[in-house]
């Protein structure tokens, strides 16, 4: 019964070492004797108990590896505090259980060296205009140091540089000084289109009143021209009314009519001007001027 019991206990234990359940994005490297044998795949897993051993486990997410922070000296020999975050992944668990001792100090060391030797050959200012670059350059050089370690490494971002304080005053400085250039620029440019709009203006202001004193000129001369042939006609067609009326029976008589009431109406106004009394030579002689002025009208006739 003992020995049986015993079986039963040693074969539950059987399988339970010879069962492995390898969890989802994760790989387990199995060593068989010593020696690599297997990489076990998500899932349910056979292996030989007490001959078969799980030597490694590699997490195959994308891992987020903080880089710490460090002094790199800049090409024109400035201090930089810097410290970034590297992203990676394992893609080879055989060469990152083999290829190296530690892969994930082995790229950080890698990143460290290879942000100092780039920075180095850098400017300060150029540093904060090319993060970029910077960032791929460390990717492209710890990406073909890492393939032989089983590891891909994605990306890698900067998350501060930090000059010493002397020279973030010293940046400030620079910061303000070109921003008054440039607002005093602004405003000198200002004004210069200032000016420019108000001459501009004014001188579309004098075409527009020459232009509209030119257009009233023409339309007054054009209105007394107008006007004067109207009189014209006017004065014409009177004339050729009278000249009608003359013709016509009993025309005559009263063109005597008129030139006797005009000559009365010339000599009373003349009468009434002044203190001194004009009178004709011969007022009985009436009949004789009125022949006259018919005699004349006659002849332009």
């Amino acid at each position: 019964m003992e020995i049986a019991l015993f079986i039963l206990v040693a074969a539950i234990i059987f399988i339970v070492k010879a069962l492995k359940v390898v969890p989802q994005q994760h790989a387990w490297v199995v060593e068989r004797l010593g020696r690599f044998h297997a990489v076990l795949s998500p899932g349910l897993n056979i292996v030989i108990p007490f001959i078969d051993n799980v030597a490694y486990k590699h997490l195959l997410k994308e891992v987020p590896l903080d880089v710490p922070s460090q002094i790199c000296i800049t090409k024109d020999n400035t201090q930089l505090q810097v410290d970034g975050i590297l992203y990676f992944q394992v893609t080879d668990p055989r060469l990152a259980s083999y290829g190296t001792s530690n892969y994930i100090m082995a790229i950080t060391q890698l990143a460290q060296t290879t942000l100092r030797s780039v920075i180095g050959k850098m400017e300060l200012d150029k540093t904060f205009e090319e993060r970029d670059d910077i960032n791929r350059a460390v990717v492209a050089a710890l990406d073909e140091a890492a393939t032989s370690w089983g590891v891909k490494v994605l990306r890698y971002e900067i998350k501060d540089l930090t000059p010493p304080k002397e020279i973030l005053h010293a940046m400030q400085a620079q910061i303000t000084a070109e921003r008054e250039k440039r607002a005093l620029i602004a405003a000198s440019e200002g004004r210069k289109q200032e000016q420019i709009n108000i001459a501009t203006g004014e001188r579309e202001a004098f075409i527009q009143r020459s232009e509209g004193e030119k257009q009233a000129a023409i339309n007054t001369a054009q209105g007394q021209a107008e006007a004067i042939k109207a009189v014209a006609a006017a004065t014409a067609q009177a004339i050729q009314q009278v000249a009608q009326a003359i013709q016509s029976p009993g025309g005559m008589d009263a063109v005597n009519l008129k030139v006797a009431e005009k000559y009365v109406e010339a000599f009373g106004n003349v009468a009434r001007e002044g203190n001194t009394l004009i009178l004709p030579g011969n007022l009985a002689d009436m009949g004789a001027m009125v022949a006259t002025a018919m005699s004349i009208v006659k002849a332009q006739k």
